[in-house]
């Protein structure tokens, strides 16, 4: 997910002028910012991590609520053995690193255009997965409609491919459940990609132990869930609506149609709440978003989109059904 700083000026609403270069050396970064928020992300991820991987390693059931003040962030389990924290690398460094490639996705392309953009900020939190994912600011207008579509489906494509490729890896670490394993407190809905790749695994290596289960019958390793979480971190970015990187790529595509699509969506997010109430939540945060930035440009309207683009475009609809899940939770 990208921020915006500063709007475009308005010259730029009814023709195209090259923007002047920002004056002035460029705002410092504040790496011990960045550094300090990573350190706190990997270490509210490794709690996490850690139960994920003992339940794993145990047959106990794959997530579990436990008697903590924040349910599954299991903090006074670790802090009476904390070398238990260690089991939480295997989760944490791939969540970490999905989310990395993902912003650095978004990163390379506003320096490839000369746009300033600070590195990632990861964001810890007590969370089920440990952290609330990880942005970039752009502090600098967006040149044109092409840098702002590259930028915005750069982040996605390159989030999506880390994530199958530790998909393809974490099947093949996962387990069937063991037999009598107690109820989990907490399910997870697969989007289609898992059942592609799970297909896969079986056209592959047959002989594979979850080969043959169906996915709701395997014991997910902890570095699948990461995975998973993956690609739920694609489809949230991928809804077409305000200054999520779905929205960024319709406004390229087609400007006047932005505001349109972005409230459509909105109303599908309550629609779908029906199934999952957690879909209240991102339509409220929709509905704020589309308020609070109602006037801001996010490109010119000149010159037009290129071509190429519009089909590359075909990836992101193609992403957002692959990683897309009507009820991603199941029992909380």
């Amino acid at each position: 997910m990208t921020e915006r700083h500063s709007p475009i000026p308005a010259s730029t609403l009814e023709y195209y002028h090259a923007l002047p270069e920002p004056e002035g050396p460029p705002p410092r970064e504040h790496y011990w910012l960045h550094a300090l928020l990573l350190l706190a992300t990997i270490f509210t991820t490794m709690v996490v991590g850690a139960r994920m991987e003992f339940n794993f390693l145990h047959n106990l059931p794959p997530f579990a609520a436990g008697n903590e003040y924040l349910p599954f962030f299991q903090l006074r389990w670790i802090l009476a053995q904390p070398s238990r924290l260690l089991l939480g690398i295997p989760f944490s460094a791939t969540l970490l690193g999905i989310l990395f490639t993902h912003e650095m996705g978004h990163y390379l392309f506003c320096r490839y255009y000369r746009v300033r953009a600070t590195l990632p900020f990861f964001i810890p939190a007590p969370t089920l997965i440990g952290t609330l994912g990880a942005v970039i600011r752009i502090k600098a207008p967006i040149p044109t409609r092409a840098a702002l579509f590259d930028i915005g489906i750069a982040g996605p494509i390159a989030g999506f491919v880390a994530a199958v490729g530790t998909l393809a890896v974490a099947l093949n670490l996962s387990k069937p459940l063991a037999p009598g394993i107690g109820p989990s407190d907490l399910q997870l809905g697969f989007p289609v990609i898992f059942q592609v790749m799970h297909h896969l695994l079986s056209v592959i290596s047959p002989e594979h132990p979850v080969a043959a289960l169906p996915l709701t019958r395997i014991y997910l390793h902890p570095t699948a869930v990461a995975a998973w979480v993956g690609m739920f971190a694609t489809a949230l970015n991928l809804l077409p609506s305000s200054q999520l990187d779905g929205g960024h790529i319709v406004y390229a595509l087609a400007p006047r149609a932005h505001r349109a699509v972005s409230w459509i969506t909105v109303i599908v997010l309550l629609y779908l709440g029906r199934s999952y109430p957690g879909w209240y939540f991102w339509a409220g945060l929709l509905i704020l978003m589309n308020i609070f930035t109602f006037r801001q440009q996010q490109a010119p309207n000149y010159p037009m989109l290129p071509p190429s683009r519009w089909i590359l475009a075909l990836t992101a609809p193609i992403m957002l059904w692959l990683t897309f899940t009507v009820a991603p939770f199941k029992g909380i």
